[in-house]
Formats: structure tokens, C-alpha cells, sequence
């Protein structure tokens, strides 16, 4: 099959949808498709290999260091110029911007089957990422917008669920009319899509894991060369905890380092990435003396190695509903997690990780408690590298390729 995928984040752009997307592409190319990526980037953005490089602004516009696609009718113009067939079997959109709206218009101009991945909450982004007296602006005019793309038939209202505000409630809104415009909507989890069902999805919902790259996990393998992979800790010795996610507000970064302050035994932390409070958590480690190191980012490789040497990956973002490519990563390579949305429970083995609320003081808790009982750790590396092959890329690509024939022999 030809599968055309339209993103609005990927070049440039570190994090679990870039690298799920990624890892997609390189499985299904393994199984004889062709795999073709639209997405937004800079002039230093390189083409080719299957990327294609939509119309975008420059540096000087952009979403949290992400570059941004011009608007979806002209991208979509500029597309039909150099792929005026659009010789493709199926649409496959990762996104609800800009590009991605393109690739469903075009889907629709062709009659091409349409699969919507819906990989997290824009509501939650709205609330967390945009400075409070403009949350209520900012979802308006983003609701309005997507609107004049894809007819908002339903509208989600205010309530105590979810929807606990205007600007989250029309970012619901957003994110269901942009499902139900698919033929098929994908999620990363059961939990999410019962919440997109809540609010009115109608279009049938399968859940596909991002899956880790099968080639992520032998490039590890054959970096330890046939040492353990069981994680050990002594009494005494530092917690060394490993952060791999975006250093952002709505991954929680200073929430994590406040409770790591409060800690009573000593820790160590790596922190590996960049983001919108990347400067604010700098700031803060330097006044409270805390044992943390920013290294910024790095090769991928480079951080499969640090995480041979940590007892912890750590994740406390809540609310959003991704599955959290970190997490899986760490499953993969027997590291234990922590983390603090309960949802999050679906996607690691029972055993395979440290739980708590999401306060401060829960987090300081619950890691001084994994310190008192160095044992832990050992038994939750057992426990994950027992489901390691379950997360692998090549088992959840069947899925998807299921998928993709379904849809193209009904069209048939």
C-alpha cells in the first residue's frame, strides 16, 4: 500500500508523536509499503527519504519550539502542484492543525479511506500552556478556525467533567468533530478513547500503541552486551532517576523538582531535553542546590545508555491522556517508572512501577519510600522486562496494517 501521513509535528520536534510516527513509517516500509510524511519544517529541515516539507512560517512563528504549516487550503494547493493524482491508497493524520487538516481535506477531494490518530489533549495544552487571561480567547479562535475546515455538528458545553471551562470545553469540541471527520479514529489508549467517546465520537476507535521501534531495543541490547538488565539498589545509595520527557509546563517539570527538594534520602536526577521551562527549572535547581543535571539534547543513543544507569524513568504530567513514549521506552529497557496519572496504569505491567498523587508532597513521599525499600526496584525491573516484546513496534504495526486493508477493501 501507498500511505500518505500528514503531521503537524515532526522535524524539529523532539517527543513521542515525532518518534511513534517515525517508527511507523521505518515498520510499515519493512513490510514492503511506501510511506510518504507531510509535515511542517524550516529551511534547515531536510526533505527527502519519503518527508515532504509543506509550506510553513519561519522561525519567528512558532508552537513551543514547533514548526508551523501555513494554512490548510494553501497547503493543500501547494500539494495537489506536486502530487497532482495523489496516487495514494490511504490517509493516515496524526494531528488536528494546520497540515493535518490538509491531508483530510484531500482525503476527502480523492475518496481515499481516512484514519485519524488522536494522541493527546488539546484542552489540557490550552490550559496549561496559555497564560490565563487568554485561555478563553485562545479556544474560541482555535475552535473557530478548525471550524471553518470541519463543521463543528457537535458541540461540547461546559460541565464538571472535562469541559470544566469555555476554552477546554471548545477545544472538545475541536478534537471530536476532528475525529468524527475519519473513517477511523486510533488512540494510544483505551482510557482516552472512552473520553472521546464521552463527547460525542460516533466513528468507530481502535486502540494502536505507539510501540517502540524494534530496532531502538536491539541497538540496546547490543550496547549492554549480555549484562543485566536487572536494575539493583543499595540503602544509602542516591535514587538516580532519569527525565527524557520535554522539560515543559505541561509535563510538570517544577512540580517534580519541588518534590524532589522536599526528599529526606538523596537523589539523582538527569534530565534530558528542552522546552518552554527548561529556564525556569535551571533557575530553580541553582536556588535550592538540588542534584540535577541538564544535558539538553542528545542522540537518542545517548540516552538508551543513561538509562541503563538509573533505578527510575519519570514521568508527572497529568490529565493529557498520551501514553507517554517514555514510559514505554523504559519497558522495554527494564527500567522501573514512576508517574502520577492514574491512566497510566493501562499502559505499564502491574509491578513494573511507583504510583502517586500528583502534589509534591505525594511525589516526595512515594520516592522516599522507594528508597527505604531499595528492593523495589529490582522486583519492578523483573516485572517489566517480563512485557518488553509486548510494546515493540513490529506487534502493534500489524494492527494498524489490519486497519489500513480493512478500510481500503471497503472502499473496494
Amino acid at each position: 500500500m501507498k500511505v500518505a501521513v500528514f503531521t503537524d509535528v515532526f522535524l524539529e520536534v523532539p517527543g513521542g508523536i515525532p518518534s511513534s510516527i517515525a517508527a511507523q513509517k521505518k515498520s510499515l516500509e519493512a513490510l514492503g509499503h511506501e510511506v510518504t510524511i507531510f509535515c511542517p519544517g524550516w529551511k534547515t529541515s531536510v526533505a527527502g527519504d519519503g518527508v515532504v516539507i509543506v509550506p510553513s512560517f519561519s522561525h519567528f512563528l512558532s508552537a513551543n519550539g514547533a514548526p508551523i504549516s501555513r494554512g490548510p487550503r494553501r497547503v493543500m494547493k501547494w500539494i495537489l502542484t506536486k502530487f497532482p493524482e495523489f496516487d495514494f491508497d490511504i490517509v493516515h493524520v496524526h494531528y488536528e492543525a494546520s497540515c493535518s487538516l490538509a491531508g483530510m481535506l484531500i482525503a476527502r477531494k480523492f475518496g481515499l479511506p481516512l484514519v485519524q490518530t488522536m494522541h493527546g489533549r488539546e484542552d489540557m495544552a490550552v490550559a496549561i500552556n496559555i497564560p490565563h487571561p487568554f485561555k478563553t480567547f485562545v479556544g474560541l479562535v482555535l475552535c473557530f478556525l478548525h471550524g471553518k475546515i470541519i463543521p463543528n455538528k457537535v458541540v461540547v458545553s461546559r460541565d464538571k467533567y472535562l469541559a470544566l471551562t469555555i476554552a477546554r470545553a471548545k477545544m472538545w469540541t475541536l478534537m471530536v468533530n476532528h475525529a468524527n471527520y475519519a473513517d477511523m479514529v486510533l488512540t494510544p489508549s483505551l482510557h482516552f478513547a472512552k473520553k472521546l467517546k464521552h463527547y460525542g465520537v460516533s466513528r468507530p476507535i481502535e486502540v494502536v500503541s505507539n510501540g517502540v521501534a524494534d530496532e531502538m531495543v536491539a541497538k540496546f541490547d547490543e550496547m549492554v552486551s549480555g549484562r543485566s538488565l536487572v536494575r539493583e539498589m543499595t540503602v544509602g545509595e542516591p535514587l538516580k532517576m532519569i527525565w527524557n520527557s520535554r522539560v515543559s509546563n505541561e509535563k510538570r517539570i517544577i512540580p517534580f523538582l519541588q518534590a524532589i527538594a522536599e526528599m529526606s534520602n538523596p537523589v539523582l536526577v538527569s534530565v534530558f531535553g528542552n522546552g518552554n521551562a527548561l529556564k525556569k527549572a535551571k533557575r530553580y535547581v541553582a536556588k535550592h542546590n538540588l542534584n540535577v543535571e541538564f544535558y539538553g539534547m542528545v542522540p537518542h543513543e545517548e540516552i538508551l545508555k543513561q538509562m541503563l544507569a538509573q533505578h527510575l524513568s519519570v514521568t508527572v504530567s497529568y490529565g493529557f491522556d498520551t501514553q507517554g513514549l517514555t514510559l514505554l521506552e523504559a519497558e522495554a529497557t527494564g527500567l522501573p517508572v514512576f508517574f502520577v496519572d492514574p491512566d497510566m496504569k493501562e499502559v505499564v505491567p502491574e509491578g513494573g512501577f511507583i504510583f502517586s498523587g500528583p502534589e509534591m508532597v505525594d511525589m516526595a513521599r512515594a520516592l522516599d519510600g522507594v528508597c527505604m525499600s531499595p528492593e523495589k526496584i529490582t522486583e519492578m525491573s523483573k516485572v517489566m522486562l517480563a512485557h518488553r516484546h509486548e510494546i515493540l513496534q513490529s506487534a502493534q504495526i500489524k494492527k494498524l496494517v489490519k486497519i489500513y486493508t480493512s478500510l481500503k477493501s471497503r472502499q473496494q
